[in-house]
């Protein structure tokens, strides 16, 4: 039992840095990310008290390099501009912010089984999505409880209820869709490369349970996990021998129970999509793509109509394609679109830096764990294909592995 409730409170935590909340009895500018920064920062510096020196790894110097590069580009717009638009010019700040939030996961789950590694993050951040998942159905489904998470969560669930859409405790459009998206790919990793995972037949059905949860519902919350699930989709045929008809024998488990769930969760969606109103106006607008290719023979979304027709918004002079514009918040360019609106704030400079800041974060990764350097190319691929639609980034998920135990990441004193 106790130790049950140390695994429900680690995934708390995990939960309180991949979807961060406000608190209703907090200031407005406090949320749980920053709470988890501060605990990583306060824990960080005991680690460096113990060790009497300041150490970090070399592959995380890089990082920060990149990061403070791009803050100073950033910064060079806003003041060459005289704009007072500082969201990016201080992306140095969130990049610490990050890095801290990940320090304190990835203590409170080594001080719980020991050690942190690929396959304890991969279940515990599958553990949140799905959980994310089922506490939006509630909240869409019980007005008590949709009450009470209202009462002392503050996420900006007023917009939500006003366009109608499902939410978490901090898991709600573009931004869940993104880590549901990364976490579908890690989970896919992890079943087709990890030996002991997928020799288990409990670890598969726990991490199918979730994959499965996540396509359907996490769809439902946000219409970008699709990206991911296509990517995972793309990467299991790959490593499996799928995509050229040829079965792996150390494989056949886990497709059999891969086929066997696929079934039910077919059969069980199929069924409610028929008896149940909510889950029917849910699936609609979760798979709309789809619905509109089988019932119309073209796979269109009314987002991604308006994203085609009224929000490819680019630079009108030379300077702001070198520079950028130094504007970003507010919604002044009227367009939700990254690359449009990474360049209209830092010109390309800025732009290519960032871009090649993600690049690098992939390479490294891929490099350290070449076990899964395709799960980190496909990482690469997610980043700028959401670029498309959202202006956010990943380091959420880069940020943890940067604080992963891996003797390729050794700290050396600086």
């Amino acid at each position: 039992m106790v130790r049950f409730i140390q695994y429900m409170m680690t995934g708390v935590l995990v939960s309180f840095y991949l979807f961060p909340i406000g608190l209703t009895f907090l200031p407005a500018s406090v949320n749980t990310k920053m709470l988890m920064a501060v605990a990583g920062v306060g824990l960080a510096g005991l680690y460096l008290i113990n060790k009497r020196e300041i150490t970090v790894s070399r592959p995380l110097l890089g990082a920060i390099g990149f990061a403070f590069v791009f803050s100073l580009i950033c910064f060079y717009s806003v003041d060459y501009n005289h704009t007072n638009d500082y969201a990016y010019a201080t992306y140095f700040s969130s990049f610490f912010t990050w890095l801290g939030g990940a320090y304190a996961v990835c203590w409170a789950i080594r001080k719980v089984h020991g050690e942190v590694d690929f396959k304890r993050l991969t279940f515990y951040l599958a553990g949140v999505c799905f959980a994310q998942c089922v506490l939006a159905i509630m909240i869409d489904r019980i007005p008590a409880f949709q009450l009470l998470v209202d009462r002392y969560i503050a996420q900006g669930q007023e917009f939500f209820q006003e366009v109608d859409r499902l939410y978490g405790i901090g898991a709600a459009l573009d931004p869940a869709g993104v880590r549901f998206s990364l976490v579908l790919i890690m989970i896919v990793a992890l079943l087709s490369k990890h030996v002991e995972v997928r020799s288990d037949r409990r670890s598969i059905i726990l991490l199918l349970i979730a994959f499965f949860s996540i396509t359907v519902i996490g769809n439902m919350i946000s219409r970008t996990t699709i990206i991911g699930l296509l990517l995972s989709i793309g990467y299991l045929l790959l490593s499996t021998g799928l995509l050229r008809f040829v079965l792996k024998k150390e494989h056949a488990k886990f497709l059999r129970i891969f086929g066997l769930m696929l079934f039910c969760f077919i059969g069980i969606s199929v069924y409610l999509y028929h008896t149940d109103v909510a889950f029917y106006d849910n699936m609609r607008f979760a798979f709309e793509g789809f619905f509109n290719w089988v019932e119309k023979g073209e796979w269109k979304t009314d987002s991604t109509d308006k994203l085609n027709n009224e929000m490819w918004i680019w630079p009108s002079d030379l300077q702001t394609w070198l520079i950028g514009s130094g504007l970003f918040n507010n919604y002044v360019y009227s367009t939700d679109i990254g690359y449009c609106r990474f360049i209209l704030y830092c010109g390309l400079v800025g732009f290519g830096v960032f871009a090649l800041f993600f690049v690098y974060n992939a390479y490294v990764f891929g490099a350290a764990y070449p076990r899964y350097g395709m799960m980190f190319f496909l990482f690469l691929i997610l980043t700028f294909v959401v670029w498309i639609k959202v202006a956010t980034d990943i380091f959420v998920i880069y940020a943890l592995f940067y604080c992963l135990d891996s003797p390729k990441f050794q700290r050396k004193p600086i």
